[in-house]
């Protein structure tokens, strides 16, 4: 076989390979758990790819095999572009966001790595005062001990820390406000688990989304702080029959996860922000729920390529940090930010204010009440400053 024809059946080759990649993950992604391992690619590759192997094309000199070739190549480009992460609304002129409101509410969302206790406490609650934040969002307040997800107390630190905040814990998901605290209904699994006699390591398993509503200068506006899990466990072999077993598991818990909050999130009349830790990438069907009924907050970013993990690495290539918002929630302002060595997770910050409404729903109306301040939800774990 001379290189006339060896080139272009390798060429044809690799093309056929990447279709049988892309086009089957359009319809397997988010429904079929093996799908989660092919998922796992960085997702700029479904413009990088398609990019290389056009430019490759006019070396192949058959006409008619060059001219297939590159049209199986587009269309493989088309269909991926969507997952590839990209936002295309950062190279269009005239797409920024409309100015914040002096009175704008600011977002700090963040996977905290397990929170400070890999890291010099003074120095992490220095860098999280440093973002000056009305609302956290945090994930992973937790220890790792011998390869295990740990119970952890830091609460006084934090609180210290924080003066004039109320704190929501469930599990290992926390959320400070400045604003008050008028309820934190549980989602999906966590309904179990308000009650403390619970072990922790249940309390963990069950609530990965945690929902406070907070009373902003008069208007309820729910935040959605969420951590998906992740989909395998890199510590097993990849050979072997528990890794995939473990794969399928948690395929199932993440759904149960997903479809609690897309169900809560719906039913929701106040303003809402989702965001956190999803373990999912742009390529991914898992999201496309969310993707449908709210919008990313993406748009209001003018990074053309998000990432956010791994922040540690050479080249982080995958974002695995979303926020979503819905109702008439404006945002301002998105970028991923530096963790400054703290986390492998680059950090979500938000600038959001609520719309004028045109009728009263989700207004906070007001009653006397000793204290101060506004009660905590039926059924909810006490928010305390």
């Amino acid at each position: 076989m001379n290189h006339r024809t060896f080139f272009p059946r390798l060429l044809a080759v690799a093309v056929a390979g990447w279709a049988l990649l892309v086009l089957p993950g359009l319809l397997l992604s988010g429904r079929w758990w093996p799908w989660l391992l092919p998922d796992l690619a960085p997702p700029v590759l479904f413009l990088a790819v398609p990019l290389v192997l056009l430019a490759l094309c006019p070396a192949v000199r058959d006409r008619v095999r060059r001219r297939w070739l590159a049209a199986a190549l587009v269309v493989l480009l088309l269909a991926g572009a969507g997952r590839a992460g990209v936002h295309w609304g950062a190279l269009l002129p005239g797409g920024a966001p409309e100015p914040a409101p002096a009175d704008a509410v600011r977002v700090f969302s963040w996977n905290t790595l397990y929170w400070d206790t890999t890291d010099d406490p003074e120095e992490f609650h220095r860098f999280l005062r440093s973002k000056d934040a009305d609302v956290y969002l945090l994930q992973e307040y937790l220890a790792w001990v011998d390869g295990t997800p740990t119970e952890t107390d830091r609460l006084g630190p934090l609180r210290a820390a924080f003066p004039g905040y109320r704190v929501v814990v469930r599990g290992e998901l926390v959320t400070l406000s400045r604003f008050p605290v008028v309820a934190t209904p549980p989602v999906g699994r966590g309904q179990a688990t308000d009650d403390r006699s619970v072990p922790w390591r249940e309390r963990f398993e069950r609530n990965k989304v945690l929902r406070t509503d907070v009373d902003v200068r008069g208007r309820v506006v729910s935040f959605y702080n969420v951590h998906i899990p992740v989909q395998l466990d890199i510590e097993r072999d990849w050979l072997s029959r528990d890794f995939y077993r473990v794969v399928r598991d948690t395929d199932a818990v993440r759904r149960e996860h997903y479809a609690a909050l897309l169900a809560d999130a719906r039913a929701n009349p106040y303003p809402l922000l989702i965001s956190g830790d999803f373990n999912t990438t742009s390529a991914m069907g898992d999201l496309d729920g969310l993707r449908g009924a709210f919008e990313d907050a993406v748009s209001a970013s003018s990074s053309v390529l998000p990432v956010s993990w791994d922040s540690e690495g050479p080249l982080p290539l995958w974002r695995l940090d979303w926020t979503f918002t819905g109702g008439p929630l404006r945002v301002h302002r998105y970028a991923l930010t530096d963790p400054a060595g703290l986390s492998d997770h680059r950090g979500q910050e938000l600038l959001v204010s609520p719309a004028p409404a045109a009728d009263r729903a989700g207004t906070v109306r007001r009653r006397p009440r000793r204290g101060g301040g506004a009660a905590p939800g039926r059924g909810s774990p006490r928010a305390r400053p």
